[in-house]
């Protein structure tokens, strides 16, 4: 299908061809779809995170703290929510939640579920088919030079654009594996110095990220002891990321907050090739329900998994078909073309999707820091551009009852200088006119 046909049939397209910030509103939310996956899938990857706490609590002593499980706190928002209404001259009806996944142990990001999962369910698989593992061994036993031994005879490789890399790397060489990451030119300089630092091969391509993946699955088909971890596709990433709907659930009843008809809960999710939020976003549907609705939020320049959506075209268009640069500083969604599973899970799953100019997302670090003293890198911040034109087009959204979460994807591991700097300009940019929305 050629480009004029596809914006003849989907006149959304012009605003993103023209780089228009856009709400776009799925037609095919909550019709009936067999989906690839169940709840059961889920709890099979609780099961598996809960077999490796030992072993995380042991090697990654920042996990010691929540005994080897991986997870963020919900947070609330109040300060930030009336700066939210001052930037935006509107009232926020109901109450703002920062999931912040940008607190993360170990990579410091949304990665850290579905990056470090994978690499968990691979080292699993090594150790009971090639090792002495049992399902009901204590996992912390794998931290033995015995299965360091072993797992020095296979290696993972994975395509990033940064945080990605992080998770599946540190991890990856703890276990022992030899572990090479490929890199787009998107990746930030401090990420490619933290994976040397941790034993990581790091292979850097002056491409960016959908021309970088393929070269690296095919180096990992090369060699049968070689796994590679496939943004595009990986159903072990996706289930990975769907089990934080289990810790939500627990988070949410602990602070009181319900989700029903009357107090529908809507969750922003930054979206690069579409796998985390993606999986974030099934599990929230599966443990949560109906009332429960998911906004992706993009950049512009990178709009992928919207017009992947939008045209149901899905994988099979990027956004440099229709003459987009894919340029942003928001590093972790600068990927052109989005996952092969992203859209068609979602097609009946995510509500709508939402698109920002990069300098939104810049003010929105540094009221963050400002009103609440939590530091956030600029794509992590991309959620809360989402809900300015979500709560306009969808007026029922802002009630008294509803719950509005930023999942907060990354951050924390950032070293002083880039929060500097992301600070100081998104600073200036507050000091500066701002086009409002509502």
């Amino acid at each position: 299908m050629n480009l004029e046909t596809l914006v003849t049939e989907y006149p959304q397209i012009k605003d993103l061809i023209t780089e228009q910030p856009t709400f776009w509103r799925n037609p095919d939310y909550a019709l009936k779809a067999d989906l690839p996956f169940s709840k059961a899938d889920i709890f099979d990857a609780v099961a598996r995170l809960d077999r490796f706490a030992p072993y995380l609590a042991k090697v990654f002593p920042e996990t010691m703290v929540t005994n080897g499980i991986i997870e963020s706190p919900l947070i609330s928002l109040d300060n930030m929510q009336t700066a939210w209404e001052q930037q935006n001259h509107h009232e926020l009806a109901g109450h703002l939640y920062l999931k912040a996944d940008s607190e993360l142990p170990i990579s410091g990001s949304i990665k850290s579920r579905g990056g470090i999962y994978e690499v968990l369910k691979f080292a699993e698989k090594i150790a009971t088919t090639h090792g002495s593992l049992a399902y009901m061994d204590d996992y912390s036993v794998l931290a033995t030079d015995e299965f360091r031994q072993l797992f020095a005879d296979y290696g993972v490789i994975v395509a990033s654009t940064g945080n990605l890399a992080l998770s599946v790397g540190i991890v990856a060489a703890t276990f022992g594996f030899e572990t090479t990451v490929y890199m787009s030119h998107d990746a930030r300089q401090w990420k490619k110095d933290r994976l040397r630092e941790n034993g990581v091969t790091v292979k850097e391509f002056n491409t960016n990220f959908s021309a970088v993946i393929p070269k690296a699955r095919a180096d990992a088909a090369l060699d049968p002891n070689i796994h590679f971890v496939d943004d595009e596709g990986s159903n072990d990433l996706f289930l990975g990321y769907a089990v934080a709907a289990v810790r939500l659930q627990k988070q949410l009843k602990e602070q009181q907050i319900k989700v029903d008809q009357d107090h529908p809960v809507i969750v922003y999710l930054p979206a690069g090739v579409g796998g985390s939020p993606s999986g974030v976003t099934f599990g929230l549907k599966t443990i949560l329900g109906p009332h429960v609705h998911a906004i992706f939020c993009e950049p512009t320049h990178v709009p992928s998994v919207t017009l992947g959506m939008m045209t149901k075209l899905n994988d099979q268009i990027s956004v440099y078909d229709i003459g987009l640069d894919g340029l942003t500083a928001a590093d972790g969604l600068a990927v052109g073309r989005p996952s092969r599973l992203a859209g068609k899970v979602m097609r009946t799953l995510l509500f709508g999707s939402v698109t920002f100019p990069d300098n939104d997302i810049y003010r929105y670090v540094a009221q963050l820091q400002d009103t609440q003293d939590i530091i956030v890198e600029p794509s992590a911040a991309a959620g809360f551009t989402g809900i300015a034109p979500t709560i306009k087009n969808m007026p029922a959204f802002n009630t008294q009852n509803a719950t509005h979460i930023v999942w907060a994807t990354g951050g924390s591991m950032m070293p002083q200088s880039e929060r500097e700097a992301n600070y100081a300009k998104g600073q200036q940019l507050l000091h500066q006119p701002k086009k409002v929305l509502i």
